[in-house]
């Protein structure tokens, strides 16, 4: 029967540059720290200086393997983009929605111009259902002659959660 074992400290490194060590009764004798990764709600971009665009296209009749394979091409020329927060397709039965967000109406406008040729044939495969446009009455006032042909119903950011930021900071 064995009445006592004697274990040296035993130490490892789970990430690059943090060494974390046990003593003899497993207790833990060096801080754990996860670098470069930190919260930083200051760095965060405020929902007021971002523009999202909803829209919803149904697919026309005998088109659907066309639109679905131009879907790729949207998401490689968009990853390119700066201004690009998120960018993402979903479908619903015959139905496309496009989620999107960008900085400001500046990086919308940029998108636009960069997906244009495509959009104008992609638009050839679907009707346009709805278009919803959401950000500041600043952001939106510089997008509504811009985006005027597209009829969107314009959404004004009024609060949210993030309105609690200079409380986390």
């Amino acid at each position: 029967m064995v009445e006592r074992i004697q274990i040296a400290s035993t130490c490892w490194e789970p990430f690059e540059g943090s060494t974390l060590c046990l003593d003899a009764r497993g207790t833990i004798q060096n801080e754990l720290v996860l670098e470069p990764f930190s919260f930083n709600p200051a760095a965060m971009i405020h929902p007021s200086k971002v523009v999202s665009i909803h829209p919803y296209f149904k697919v026309k009749a005998g088109n659907w393997a066309e639109a679905k394979a131009a879907l790729p091409e949207f998401v490689a020329k968009t990853s390119t983009e700066k201004g690009n927060l998120y960018y993402d397709f979903t479908i619903s039965g015959d139905v496309i929605f496009c989620r999107e967000a960008y900085v400001g109406a500046e990086g919308m406008l940029a998108h636009m111009q960069n997906i244009g040729a495509t959009l104008a044939e992609f638009l050839k495969l679907v009707d346009v259902v709805r278009v919803e446009v959401h950000g500041s009455a600043e952001e939106l006032a510089k997008l509504k002659a811009p985006l005027a042909d597209l009829k969107p119903q314009w959404f004004e950011f009024e609060r949210g959660v993030t309105d609690r930021s200079p409380a986390l900071a």
